[in-house]
């Protein structure tokens, strides 16, 4: 009954003329509808629950993980695969079943659950793992490109062993998803996927091995309902290799230290070299392992071993690549991490990182991480054991909180970005996990007794709140418009692409000679536009950004050096019609046509106006 219902009311409101997206809406409303008064009424009547809140909130969660899912089923077989949506509705009703039927059961059931332990726990995280990591797999092709990862899809472009801001990692696996799924976003971000379940697999095993089992698999979850984890798990940036960098050297190294297995010193040096080629900061992750090895009793005799060195060398071997691009660049990378970064003005911004960490782990993560690593474990005999007692205690402290505290005392007179301490809160998670599991009611009072009860609600929130984000990205929310700062909500980017590609199609055949795009920012529209263009491949040989006008341009600066472009036919492109005038621009080209308005439309509403110009004969 309700899945006819469906249909029936999906393809009365497209015969209507709604949208394919409201449409959906609807036709999942009365199915919901439908379904609670025929299945799900009667036995809440039966029980005498037909007035628990608390249970109707739950049912109303599954139903709107349920519609995002089916939302972007739907969206990828109608946009992206070219379905009609008479027939794409079918697989999309199937998407939001698979949810609805377990998870209606599930919040129906009068079995006693507990988030870390009974069976009932291990079928739900089995559940919300295997709906996390779909969810990222049906939307993953479908949002558009941020700017940062169109800009490292540019590094694709130009491959190399190093560039100006990051290691070759990211450019590399671009490389590798593109040349194997085709030059989408999909092809972008499938290392990221991978990179994903990586860091979660490491993950379990390191916190299996810490603690137990039930543990690990609290931590599974973790890695993939906790902000960071699951963005990193989607995303293509430099995190995504970071992080599961970051989760198998914490295995290995523990592997190493506290299992004493000798051979985990050579994946171990692996690990770390794969981290360096992803993000510098993974170095930070050696003086933690030296502290924790002169504090550890056990572990301090390997400092006279010549294993940990041999693991050191094989890391910087693999690094290697990355240093010798360095060394033929004047050591310019190393440099805009370090000295660029200790040379700017002063500037406190402690608070800064500590509100970024709030929003990559939640503030329940932190409250729990803060409590775990500060608190005292129950000991196997009922007393209580400080942690530097304990070695694998000692282990997660320490690799927590050495890296951690480089970024405080960096804060206190630097800016910081949103996401530099995300990969070094893997080495939380078994914390984390540990206390959900091992916090029953009677060893736990207070803080830990209420962070454990704000874990459910919160897993539950940010999953419901991405798998929204994710389908507003996609198909829209009725009634909400979307923001014109496309560089931080990242729809509008294709229309653009699409639009200056058609006018400098019209140039090229009316002049005879393609024209040099050029972003007027640092990097994201040139970026943006380069992907977007009609013709990828070809817009990243001819997409450059404003350091041909004296601002900063990345590695645009050495793909398109300023005396290379001298007399070319410029399209200019930018956000404010201000930035194409001036005597920056009017004093470096012989002509200027006039400015020129576009706007950027997404499902028939307004997002942007954007102004490009014509510029002859630059100098």
């Amino acid at each position: 009954m309700p899945p006819i219902a469906d249909l029936l009311v999906f393809y009365a409101a497209i015969a209507g003329g709604a949208g394919v997206g409201r449409a959906q809406i609807a036709g999942f409303a009365a199915a919901t509808a439908l379904n609670y008064f025929v299945r799900i009424r009667a036995p809440l009547a039966a029980s005498g629950r037909t007035g628990d809140l608390r249970l109707h909130g739950r049912l109303a969660l599954v139903s709107l993980c349920a519609l995002f899912l089916r939302g972007g089923v739907l969206s990828l077989l109608t946009t992206v695969w070219g379905w009609p949506a008479q027939l794409a509705i079918f697989p999309a009703i199937l998407a939001a079943a698979a949810v609805t039927r377990p998870g209606d059961a599930f919040c129906l059931s009068t079995t006693a659950w507990r988030i870390g332990s009974t069976p009932r726990w291990r079928d739900l995280a089995l559940g919300v793992i295997a709906y996390a990591f779909v969810l990222r797999l049906v939307y993953c092709g479908q949002v558009e490109l941020l700017p940062e990862e169109a800009y490292y899809w540019n590094y694709s472009q130009h491959l190399d062993i190093g560039y100006l801001d990051h290691p070759p990692m990211v450019a590399w696996l671009i490389w590798l998803g593109t040349a194997a799924f085709g030059n989408s976003a999909f092809g972008v971000r499938i290392g990221a996927l991978c990179c994903g379940i990586i860091a979660s697999v490491f993950a379990y095993r390191l916190t299996k091995h810490l603690f137990d089992e039930p543990s690990a698999l609290v931590a599974a979850v973790l890695m993939q309902a906790l902000p960071f984890f699951f963005m990193s798990g989607l995303l293509m940036t430099p995190d995504a290799p970071l992080t599961a960098a970051w989760a198998a050297s914490l295995y290995f190294l523990e592997r190493a230290l506290l299992a004493t297995r000798s051979s985990a010193w050579w994946w171990a040096g692996v690990c770390l070299g794969f981290g360096l080629l992803s993000k510098y900061s993974i170095g930070l992750l050696a003086p933690a392992v030296l502290i924790f090895m002169l504090l550890d009793p056990r572990s301090r005799r390997l400092l006279v071993q010549w294993r940990p060195y041999a693991a050191a060398l094989l890391a910087l071997a693999i690094f290697s690549p990355t240093i010798l691009w360095n060394a033929r660049h004047e050591w310019v990378s190393f440099a805009f991490q370090t000295s660029r970064r200790l040379a700017q003005t002063p500037k406190f911004a402690l608070q800064t990182l500590l509100a970024a960490t709030l929003l990559l782990i939640t503030p329940t993560g932190v409250c729990a991480t803060a409590v775990a690593l500060f608190g005292r474990k129950p000991a196997a005999g009922g007393s209580d054991v400080a942690l530097d007692k304990q070695p694998q205690w000692r282990f997660v402290r320490i690799t927590v909180l050495a890296p951690f505290a480089v970024f405080v005392a960096f804060s206190l007179r630097h800016a910081v970005k949103l996401d530099w301490a995300g990969a070094l809160m893997v080495a939380a998670v078994p914390a984390m996990a540990h206390g959900i599991v091992h916090s029953a009611p009677k060893l736990i009072a207070g803080q830990r007794s209420w962070i454990q009860a704000a874990w459910t609600p919160t897993i539950a929130a940010v999953l419901l709140l991405l798998s929204a984000c994710l389908y507003y990205l996609t198909a829209g929310l009725p009634g909400l418009g979307y923001s014109k700062h496309v560089e931080l909500i990242p729809v509008g980017w294709r229309d653009l692409g699409r639009q200056v590609g058609e006018t400098a199609g019209d140039i090229a055949a009316r002049d005879g000679v393609a024209p040099l795009i050029v972003g007027m920012d640092r990097y994201v529209i040139a970026s943006e536009l380069a992907f977007y263009a009609p013709y990828p491949l070809q817009a990243a040989q001819v997409t450059s950004g404003a350091h041909l006008f004296g601002e900063a341009g990345l590695m645009y600066e050495q793909w398109f050096p300023a005396e290379l472009q001298v007399g070319r036919t410029l399209l200019l492109v930018a956000w404010d019609p201000l930035e194409l005038a001036g005597e920056p621009i009017e004093s470096r080209v012989e002509r200027l046509q006039p400015v020129r308005e576009g706007v950027l439309m997404r499902d028939g509403k307004l997002i942007r106006r954007y102004y490009y110009r014509i510029a002859y004969g630059y100098r």
